[in-house]
């Protein structure tokens, strides 16, 4: 098998080779959680704020992915969860019903910002792990 050596600069006029494919959001894929916990840590604190807000917002920041309210209502019942687990209290994510439908408010208080950091941090850690798994696969023509 012969090396491919040093290759040359692409033609004027080229694309780049690496477009994304579009991405149905899931419930439980931390790539989904990642981005909904990044927008929950953008938000301003102490003010119910729309489900469907977050969901309209999600889809028009990632343009190639595609959000429905069930994954994100999903993600935020696993950060309240996890904050009811760190805190022992429901204070820090809210969600309840208002009078247009579900709605998130998050704690105004100095405790969240650095534990909304580490959620997120643990989610990237849970995207770099499975990227690693991926990785690792055997190649679809079995030389891996």
């Amino acid at each position: 098998m012969s090396s491919l050596g040093e290759l040359r600069p692409p033609p004027a006029g080229m694309p780049a080779p690496d477009p994304a494919p579009p991405v149905v959001a899931e419930s439980g894929d931390p790539f989904a959680a990642l981005r909904v916990v990044d927008l929950v840590a953008r938000l301003e604190r102490g003010r119910p704020i729309a489900l469907a807000a977050l969901v309209d917002r999600l889809n028009a920041t990632h343009l190639g992915w595609l959000f429905d309210s069930r994954v994100v209502a999903d993600a935020l019942l696993q950060l309240q969860a996890n904050w009811m687990a760190d805190y022992r209290n429901t204070t820090g994510i809210v969600l309840d019903d208002g009078p247009t439908g579900p709605r998130l408010t998050i704690e105004d208080s100095s405790r969240v910002d650095p534990w909304i950091a580490r959620q997120a941090q643990r989610l990237a850690r849970a995207c770099a792990e499975v990227l690693d798994e991926f990785s690792r696969r055997d190649r679809a023509t079995g030389g891996g």
